[in-house]
């Protein structure tokens, strides 16, 4: 019988872990493509535009990544 005390940590480990893979491939896809948009951020990771804004407030806040100019016509710079 699993307790559920360890069944709750192995979760959230793996979304931990999960929510890290995705967070590093939106930066290296910044890197490589500074104006890249949501929308392609969405396509390239398989995840939904909410996901993606859910990732880019997590790095803006975390001071990762800054947004450089307009949305339309502007680039994405890697702080850190």
């Amino acid at each position: 019988m699993v307790q559920g005390g360890a069944l709750g940590e192995d979760t959230q480990e793996i979304t931990q872990n999960a929510t890290q893979k995705t967070t590093q491939k939106i930066v290296a896809l910044m890197r490589q493509n500074p104006q890249i948009t949501r929308q392609r951020l969405a396509e390239e990771t398989e995840i939904s535009a909410d996901g993606i804004k859910y990732h880019l407030t997590r790095l803006r806040r975390k001071g990762v990544i800054r947004r450089i100019g307009p949305d339309k016509g502007g680039h994405w710079e890697v702080v850190k």
